[in-house]
């Protein structure tokens, strides 16, 4: 699907001058159980690499017996031990509400959401405290390896398109996201070159 995809993508010249100048980008979704995923992606918004990894991993051994902290378990747990791995009051609520739907059985299965759509897994996860649509996106391109995903709110993917498309200012995002029909169903594949565009950048700049 790489190959297919790499070769539609090349049609357009910006990108296909972008994906020489970067070459193959690895994409394996880590399909994981959805309430692992989720609860990972919350504690990693709008944190740096680093420093969301530190507080995930203290989060892990908050749970003295499992390899990650069961819904119950977060469920039982107070807000001052949840904050004592470095989470902070609305980061420790939403991760609740994640845990409260996982262990009603409101939060679908991965084999579940295969059968979804993904607008229709946006829609189910948004439903949930604290979980917006880019954290859904990020889901849907790095959990479960939708194709077609263009988070158009990213800061990361503007940027990026910014520099290949050499423009001076950041695209709004509903300009962006008529643009970017062009490229699709392979619209995860521009979100993967224009990430490592706009990290590009980041090292020029140093």
């Amino acid at each position: 699907m790489y190959h297919k995809a790499i070769a539609e993508l090349s049609k357009d010249e910006k990108l296909r001058a972008l994906i020489k100048t970067i070459g193959p980008i690895e994409f394996k979704p880590k399909r994981i159980d959805p309430y692992k995923s989720i609860i990972r992606a919350i504690i990693y918004q709008q944190l740096t690499g680093k420093a969301a990894g530190t507080i995930f991993d203290r989060f892990l051994k908050l749970a003295p017996t499992t390899a990650f902290p069961k819904p119950e378990f977060i469920l039982e747990l107070s807000e001052q031990s949840l904050r004592s791995a470095g989470l902070s009051g609305s980061k420790v609520s939403y991760i609740k509400a994640v845990a409260k739907m996982t262990a009603s059985g409101d939060l679908p299965p991965l084999k579940k959401f295969d059968k979804m759509n993904d607008l229709e897994i946006i829609d189910c996860l948004t439903a949930i405290h604290g979980v917006g649509r880019w954290t859904a996106e990020m889901f849907l391109i790095s959990n479960m390896g939708r194709l077609d995903v263009f988070p158009v709110n990213d800061l990361g993917v503007r940027k990026g398109f910014q520099v290949v498309f050499n423009k001076r200012k950041l695209p709004e995002p509903e300009a962006l996201m008529k643009f970017s029909k062009r490229w699709s169903p392979y619209r995860t594949f521009v979100t993967l070159y224009f990430w490592r565009a706009a990290d590009m950048l980041k090292v020029a700049k140093v």
